[in-house]
């Protein structure tokens, strides 16, 4: 077969493939576009998801008739300054996109110069130019596009619904937007509902920007991020690990102002929050890179969502970095959404929910029950024990008849009033407050100035074990406890083997075993700051972790997890008592260890209902 030279038309369509995917690949080309045409406002219209409409209108600085002749033709661009791809301070610049959009769709442009004394219009239809004729517009740049794909009908068999390609044209619209918090974004059509973001104005723009994109809620609820390192800048917000998601797509990194889905960004995301975060979920960021130009190719993705950064180890070690040292001064914080979840679903479990109670109303209570049956009655106080941990039962209410009424409720596990004794400093003003009871023993019901805290103790014991784990690991000073008996396990001769391949990882965290014949593993020492703890439940975990992990895992992750799981066997588990001293020290130990607002998996330690809340439950507000 012989070789031949393509048309123009058929490399232009070839070219389309790469660039333009789908109906929001159109409106990422355009907008960057407008962007980089210094616009302040940028219009977008779409209709049947972009797939017969798509007018993209902006308030820029236009083109001239020279300049728009050559705009459709490929490879021409007013970009790139002395050929140099290695300085590139705009988001388009290889001058492919409206050549590739011509070649497949019927493209229009109007556009005016501020020195012209009129607009220019030309179109592009399947590839075939018109040439430029006057037309009316007051200032910048519109570009419509209609039929997408129409000179290729069948790429149309790949698109989504109109609903699915309206949804990815927002989710690009926003992107962009929140990368540039100075320029006004509106988003119409018969396929969507009308949204718009206003330029950003006051102290903080971008903040400003990223509570219209993503709520206020995720305002209130993430860390900022503040960092550089040698000539690289990392800024943006990071939310809190108990404000996650169930998918990675409100994750958002920019490099120089540019939208990126990096796999170097993402691994190092994953890293930042491994400790706090389940596998399942994902963090929300909203993340910003600015470093010389020369230090970042671009150039390496036909849709310029990939990077490639000189020094990929110093751009992920700022970002990992960045966010655990954010993690460490949040303490003990945690999510404002908590309570709001809370409060809803108190608020649709009872009974007559939304209705505020009428005069007479008794709620079903049974008033021979009688205050003196209640189980909430004053009482006298229980002695309390003066020796043990938190493996000691706390003392209970002492008995009460259980009766019809408020007694059928259940009671609590521990009153701390009845043990309070009286301290200089008031606790209820400190951030958890002051312990007041545990309630089936499993929660601390703790009260502060303006509002109750509920505690979950085996979740906010599992993260202050695992956080005392990483410091004796990171100083090398695991103290281990000998068994007087081994403790032997049976297990299956393939854990029995990844076990005693890991024996010596095993060892830096404070546990040392040994295979014990083929089937059985002995576990001779622990680490001496779990206590009695569940050791089979722990090494049976451990050998089906070591199963999924990955050989290149390195060593400071692979004690990290190990810490994570020993942590999880030794820490309170719910359903044990706890006396009110410890309690008060559970929470006093909270508030003094970093990352505390959440376990290691994730979950929060705690939710704080106010009193402004709790009131407006009973109709009090």
């Amino acid at each position: 077969m012989q070789v031949r030279q393509l048309g123009e038309a058929v490399i232009n369509r070839i070219a389309a493939g790469e660039v333009i995917e789908r109906p929001a690949s159109v409106i990422k080309e355009l907008v960057e576009n407008a962007v980089d045409a210094d616009a302040t406002s940028i219009e977008v219209v779409t209709a049947a998801g972009g797939k017969t409409l798509m007018r993209v209108s902006d308030n820029g600085i236009g083109m001239q008739r020279e300049d728009l002749q050559l705009a459709i033709r490929r490879h021409c661009t007013s970009k790139i300054s002395n050929d140099d791809l290695f300085d590139i301070r705009s988001l388009g610049f290889r001058g492919e996109a409206l050549p590739s959009i011509g070649s497949v769709a019927r493209l229009a442009i109007q556009t005016r110069h501020a020195d012209d004394d009129h607009a220019w219009r030309i179109a592009v239809e399947g590839g075939t130019e018109t040439p430029p004729v006057p037309a009316a517009r007051t200032k910048g740049t519109q570009v419509e596009v209609r039929d997408l794909f129409f000179a290729t009908p069948a790429r149309l068999k790949f698109l989504k619904s109109d609903r699915a390609e309206a949804s990815a044209i927002t989710e690009v619209v926003k992107r962009i937007a929140l990368a540039y918090p100075e320029v006004g974004f509106s988003l119409s059509g018969a396929d969507r509902q009308s949204q718009s973001w206003p330029a950003a104005r006051g102290e903080d723009p971008r903040q400003a920007r990223i509570a219209q994109v993503l709520g206020q809620e995720f305002v209130d609820n993430a860390m900022e991020i503040d960092a550089a390192r040698e000539g690289v800048a990392l800024t943006g917000f990071a939310g809190l690990p108990t404000f996650h998601r169930g998918n990675a797509q409100l994750q958002f990194f920019y490099v120089n102002g540019r939208p990126v889905k990096d796999k170097l960004l993402l691994s190092g995301l994953r890293g930042a929050y491994a400790d706090v975060l389940a596998r399942d979920r994902h963090p929300v960021v909203v993340l910003f890179i600015e470093l010389d130009p020369a230090l970042v190719d671009v150039n390496v993705h036909p849709a310029k969502a990939d990077v490639r950064f000189r020094d990929p180890q110093l751009v992920r070690g700022l970002l990992v970095g960045a966010i655990k040292q954010a993690l460490v001064q949040s303490g003990h914080r945690s999510s404002t959404s908590n309570a709001a979840v809370a409060m809803e679903a108190i608020r649709s479990g009872a009974v007559g929910a939304g209705a505020r109670p009428q005069s007479g109303w008794s709620g079903g209570f049974q008033r021979s029950a009688g205050w003196d049956a209640s189980a909430f009655r004053p009482h006298a106080a229980a002695p309390v024990s003066q020796t043990g941990g938190f493996s000691e039962p706390a003392q209970a209410y002492s008995g009460v008849p259980e009766e019809q009424g408020l007694a059928e409720l259940v009671r609590p596990s521990a009153d701390a009033r009845a043990h309070e004794e009286p301290t200089e400093e008031n606790r209820t003003r400190l951030p958890l407050g002051a312990a007041r009871a545990q309630v089936h023993e499993t929660y601390i019901i703790a009260q502060t100035e303006d509002g109750v805290v509920i505690v979950d103790q085996h979740a906010a014991h599992e993260r202050l074990v695992y956080e005392r784990l990483k410091e004796a690991l990171a100083s090398k000073q695991v103290a281990r406890q000998l068994l007087l008996i081994p403790e032997i396990i049976e297990m299956p001769e393939e854990d029995v083997g990844r076990l005693a391949e890991h024996a010596a990882e095993l060892e830096e965290v404070g546990l040392v075993l040994e295979p014990f014949g083929p089937g059985a593993i002995a576990v001779r020492e622990t680490p001496a700051m779990l206590g009695d703890m569940d050791i089979r439940g722990m090494v049976t975990d451990l050998a089906d972790e070591l199963a999924e992990w990955d050989t290149a895992t390195g060593l400071r992750e692979k004690l990290d997890h190990v810490a994570a799981t020993m942590a999880c066997h030794g820490s309170v588990r719910a359903g044990r008592r706890m006396r009110p001293q410890e309690m008060d020290a559970l929470l006093r130990d909270m508030e003094a260890t970093p990352l505390s607002g959440q376990c290691n998996h994730g979950r929060p330690t705690w939710v704080e209902l106010k009193l402004s809340d709790i009131e407006r439950l009973f109709g009090r507000k």
